[in-house]
């Protein structure tokens, strides 16, 4: 019996060793992503893996090595139906994730909440109560800002070639978080919308909502650390395997209208401004949001990155100007800049400073 054991625990740890020099690893992972407060109701979610990939440590601009790390993303083993705790101002909360390892803590709070960002632990508890693994992450509970910002990713403010597959699979698989490059003057444009009609120190909140997987949660996180791109909270779509790798980001866009829908509802004394591109769906989706919710949206921009769509998003756009909301179809970011200064987002001095 103490053999038996002893290879056991010794082919644990060449397994182990074999995963960790591809980049992998098959120990219990706890992924909590940035949750948010409104009100009096504070959500925080993420994703228990048993098998995944190891944070990037190196990003050599490499083509060999910029596709595995892509291809690791992909290669996620949830581990379903287990008990998960987190403690929120002497709360304690449970949950339990569900067959795809996807969890989510939902409770309420007595307002006035602390706004800002505030780091939690979530804790996978075993059979007998006990800890088994511990995962970190950050809550944001916006400020009481005049407006809220929802933006997709790709073709927004991540130039992707969403339109193109052949070309979209490309740039995946050749560059990184870090190599990635955004649309000329976006990340300007963003700053000064986050900090418009405020203070430095309460940014109005983004929400970044996107067709992209939860497996390109960190990918994306560190593409908008990089490129200073203002803080914000990600949604995004449910997990895929590899062998679904080639229809990354082009499904369930009626999930993106949802998860829209809940933002929208969540902070009902904001109004919103929509960020999006022609590429895919995102002027059909925030048509529909326009209609659900009439006097909420502020105005909407799409990024112009695919010709053929040109007639039908001019049209759709004229759809939601009809509903007296401005709308700015735009190539080049220094015209959504002109655009937001014109409507008041930004201050006339700041975005006269930025584009001289």
């Amino acid at each position: 019996m103490g053999i038996v054991h002893r290879l056991r625990r010794g082919l644990r740890v060449v397994r182990g060793r074999v995963f960790r020099r591809l980049g992998l690893t098959n120990e219990t992972v706890i992924k909590v992503y940035h949750g948010y407060g409104h009100a009096s109701q504070l959500v925080l979610y993420g994703h228990v893996f048993r098998q995944s990939a190891l944070p990037r440590r190196r990003y050599r601009q490499s083509v060999l090595n910029n596709t595995w790390a892509l291809l690791r993303l992909f290669m996620v083993k949830p581990l379903p139906n287990v008990r998960l705790r987190t403690q929120w101002q002497g709360q304690v909360l449970e949950t339990t994730a569900d067959r795809d390892g996807f969890y989510k803590f939902e409770w309420q709070d007595n307002p006035p909440l602390e706004q800002g960002w505030h780091e939690l632990k979530v804790e996978l508890i075993g059979s007998r109560g006990q800890v088994r693994q511990t995962g970190t992450g950050s809550l944001y509970i916006p400020y009481a800002t005049q407006y809220g910002f929802i933006s997709d990713v790709d073709d927004t403010f991540l130039i992707s070639h969403s339109a193109n597959l052949r070309k979209r699979l490309y740039v995946l698989f050749t560059q990184n978080a870090r190599s990635r490059r955004p649309f000329e003057g976006v990340v300007r444009h963003y700053q000064l919308l986050a900090q418009g009609n405020t203070t430095p120190d309460a940014p109005n909140p983004f929400f970044y909502v996107s067709s992209s997987e939860w497996n390109l949660y960190e990918y994306l996180l560190e593409f908008t650390r990089v490129q200073a791109l203002p803080r914000g909270v990600f949604l995004l779509n449910v997990l895929k395997q590899v062998r679904e790798l080639l229809k990354t980001g082009q499904s369930n866009h009626n999930g993106k209208f949802a998860r829209i829908v809940r933002i929208v509802e969540g902070f009902p004394k904001q109004r919103f401004v929509l960020l999006g591109d022609s590429s895919q769906r995102d002027p059909y989706i925030y048509e529909s949001i326009v209609r659900h919710f009439p006097g909420r949206i502020h105005a909407v921009y799409i990024r112009d990155v695919y010709q053929k769509s040109r007639p039908a998003v001019l049209e759709v756009l004229a759809k939601i100007e009809a509903a007296g909301v401005p709308v700015c179809f735009f190539r080049h970011s220094d015209e959504a800049i002109l655009h937001s200064r014109k409507i008041g987002l930004i201050s006339t001095e700041e975005a006269a400073k930025e584009i001289g």
